[in-house]
């Protein structure tokens, strides 16, 4: 399994390579795909510069968008390799990174980005005493369990208070983001679920905010 894994993750780097390629054959910026697939400028920028392994389910949303077979995407060694029916991610090994909110920032920890076709996104989310999330709308369904920490959840115009121990399961298509208590920190566990449209691939791989969106 270790060898496949370290293999899957050699041969996505021509990914990027290629979406590129294609991108500029058809004049498209990365503006464009991005309003197309709902998915940022800066996280396809990441995959085009090796920088993210997206899940399959992810580039079939970026073929579909290009124009072009999924299978053009990928290498043909990626299609060879069975991918494993269950993937380990230990303590310490998940993939990292930050979000910043004005003076603001979170933490995530993916629990998933070992399994390349996988149809949900999990994390653990570390967030700052004050902090607030910028306003998300977006596909999918997901469900939050309360590790540490008191937090408001906006959900459609309406406030939540969750501790710890709590949970909550919610439509993501309805506006929604997160206001942290000003007393202490926060962390919770996070899992993005798919919901199947009529563009293939529809995972939500990163959330979009709202642009123009207040927070009340």
């Amino acid at each position: 399994m270790k060898n496949n894994t370290l293999k899957i993750d050699e041969l996505f780097k021509t990914i990027g390579q290629r979406i590129r390629l294609i991108r500029g054959e058809k004049g498209l910026s990365l503006q464009d795909i991005a309003e197309r697939t709902g998915f940022t400028k800066s996280y396809l920028s990441q995959i085009e510069n090796l920088k993210r392994e997206p899940p399959i389910s992810t580039l079939a949303k970026i073929a579909y968008v290009l124009g072009v077979d999924l299978a053009f995407l990928i290498p043909s060694e990626i299609q060879n390799i069975e991918i494993p029916s269950i993937t380990i991610v230990k303590k310490g090994e998940g993939k990292i990174g930050y979000v910043q909110y004005g003076k603001k920032e979170c933490l995530y920890e993916s629990l998933s980005s070992h399994k390349p076709d996988r149809l949900m996104d999990g994390y653990i989310v570390k967030m700052d005493a004050g902090f607030v999330s910028e306003p998300f709308q977006h596909e999918g369904q997901e469900i939050v369990y309360v590790l540490e920490g008191t937090h408001e959840f906006i959900y459609d115009g309406k406030t939540y208070v969750f501790e710890e121990g709590d949970s909550y399961f919610f439509e993501s298509g309805k506006t929604h983001y997160v206001k942290m208590s000003d007393k202490t920190p926060g962390k919770v566990l996070v899992v993005f679920a798919v919901q199947k449209t009529s563009v293939p691939g529809a995972l939500l791989e990163e959330n979009k905010p709202l642009k123009g969106k207040e927070k009340k």
